[in-house]
């Protein structure tokens, strides 16, 4: 264990988290079996082995679908407010276990302890909310056209629900889909990413007490490891009727078409190309802090990362002084060590992909007015760490018009009114979040119409980055038009099914139909 996991409690951690120096990477509830290679865990923030994660083979596969497939003919039979206990008993050990998993999100992924934090809060909030949705599961009631009949809907668990997670947030991803999922009387198989496969082990011990507590079936919660390949057993097994994959577009159009091909359900959260606009109305303190945070937060490593501040020809300049004055007084390094503000990116093909940016923002014709590079020395041996960049570019260029999962922050100029920045924010093919910092009530309407942002997120004076559990999370375009978390979004965990009654001793047909025998 390197110095950094001992001085900050790394160890300590994983064992109240159940996580070995080498653990089983296919588990279903309290039982971990897997005949799979090992893949290592290394931590970005110093490059030290964490630990090593058997992978999940054909053959664990089918143990793990068996026994989810039996766990669920059970689970659906309970009432859902009784589901929603369960529920209520894992936030709960959420937070008594919320500092050690805090902990490791951090290591393991690399965001800031503070974040780490902030991720497992999330966890909770799902599960206060699920707790209460379990007693709201409501359908409809609606006139029948035919007298003494009576239409109503309602909803019925769906299944198994394929769970697919990115590195970036390997434990609120999982928690928003699961907490759902299972209120809903589903249950759950999940692949974390290979990048994070110990928050997901972590996850899944946490999951597996609260289950063996309450004699439950183990395989309500289930969990496997690997690469694509794993995921693919996933996407093209009938017995999954919903897979919710978050990622890349290139890895959600995978999933899409795999998915489609069998006429199962789809739920993407893909990649974002945010923008936060600001207009001579703008406050300039408010700008910068949401501008900075989205840019740099979690080392630009967020789907919901604010990757376009466009800004207007008359604040262009005061904005852009502001925006890099802030920059020299960020701190990178230890994520674990509150007083930093950046840590690394996951890993070195990472850093690779962030340098290439850079490259190709200049021979586009931008310019860099705050320079990257990577970190060397004490401190930085892991190779993840960069400084946060800021280019001048053109929303035309290529290089902007595509996602770099990295802290690069792209300057663009607008002239006249705001129809002109919506036109630029509009034009990628991303549409996940989006910002207007004004004190005008016009244009901030105007922003939030039908015809201003075409975003799932659309915000006034906050910045792009962060959701609230309330509110459906998703995108639209090629961030694949999938909802999580709150409002209605628990829907797509069910079947919708409509029942009409006929409580006569005659038989009418519907539209006035005659079919007399």
């Amino acid at each position: 264990m390197s110095k950094i996991a001992t001085d900050f409690g790394i160890h300590d951690a994983l064992k109240k988290l159940g996580v070995n120096d080498i653990n089983d990477g296919t588990s279903t509830g309290s039982n971990n079996f897997s005949s799979g290679d090992l893949i290592s865990s290394y931590s970005p923030v110093d490059g030290s082995l964490i630990a090593k994660v058997k992978t999940t083979t054909k053959a664990d596969y089918e143990k793990v679908m068996s026994t989810a497939t039996s766990a669920f003919k059970e689970w659906r039979t309970k009432p859902a407010p009784q589901r929603g206990e369960i529920v209520r008993q894992f936030g709960d050990k959420l937070r008594e276990l919320k500092e050690p998993l805090g902990k490791l999100v951090s290591y393991e992924m690399g965001k800031s302890y503070q974040e780490g934090l902030g991720e497992v809060q999330e966890m909770i909030d799902i599960c206060d909310f699920a707790v209460g949705l379990s007693r709201q599961l409501h359908g409809l009631t609606m006139h029948s056209e035919r007298p003494g009949h009576r239409m109503y809907e309602q909803y019925h668990s769906l299944g198994v629900v394929g769970i697919i997670s990115a590195f970036n947030f390997p434990v609120a991803v999982w928690a928003w889909n699961t907490a759902l999922a299972w209120i809903c009387g589903d249950v759950c198989v999940w692949k974390p990413s290979e990048k994070t496969p110990l928050c997901g082990i972590a996850c899944q011990n946490i999951a597996a007490d609260v289950f063996k507590a309450n004699n439950l079936p183990e395989g309500i919660s289930c969990l496997i490891n690997g690469d694509y390949k794993v995921g693919e057993l996933m996407t093209q097994d009938n017995r999954i009727p919903l897979v919710s994959a978050t990622g890349s577009i290139r890895m959600g159009k995978i999933v899409a078409q795999a998915v489609a091909a069998r006429l199962g359900k789809s739920l993407l959260e893909l990649g974002g190309n945010n923008a936060i606009i600001v207009t001579p109305d703008a406050d300039l303190k408010m700008t910068v802090i949401g501008a900075v945070f989205g840019a740099v937060g979690t080392a630009g490593q967020r789907c919901t990362s604010t990757r376009r501040l466009i800004i207007h020809e008359s604040m262009y300049d005061k904005v852009k002084e502001a925006v890099v004055a802030a920059y020299q007084q960020l701190r990178i390094g230890n994520p674990l060590d509150e007083n930093n503000h950046v840590g690394p990116l996951i890993d070195t093909d990472a850093v690779a992909q962030y340098k290439l940016a850079l490259e190709k923002v200049v021979s586009e014709g931008g310019k860099l007015i705050v320079e990257g590079g990577v970190l060397e020395g004490k401190g930085y041996e892991s190779g993840c760490y960069v400084k946060p960049a800021i280019a001048e570019a053109k929303n035309d260029f290529e290089i902007v018009q595509h996602e770099t999962f990295a802290p690069v922050l792209y300057l663009l100029k607008y002239s006249g009114d705001v129809e002109n920045a919506i036109a630029i924010q509009n034009g990628v093919v991303q549409g996940l979040s989006s910002a207007i910092m004004t004190n005008n009530l016009r244009e901030a309407e105007r922003f939030l119409s039908a015809w201003g942002s075409d975003c799932g997120i659309a915000n006034v004076n906050i910045g792009t980055s962060g959701a609230e559990i309330g509110g459906a999370f998703g995108g639209e375009k090629e961030t694949g038009g999938g909802r999580e978390s709150g409002s209605d979004a628990w829907k797509v965990y069910m079947r919708r099914q409509t029942n009409t009654i006929n409580y006569t001793t005659e038989l009418p047909l519907a539209q006035g139909i005659k079919f007399d025998l």
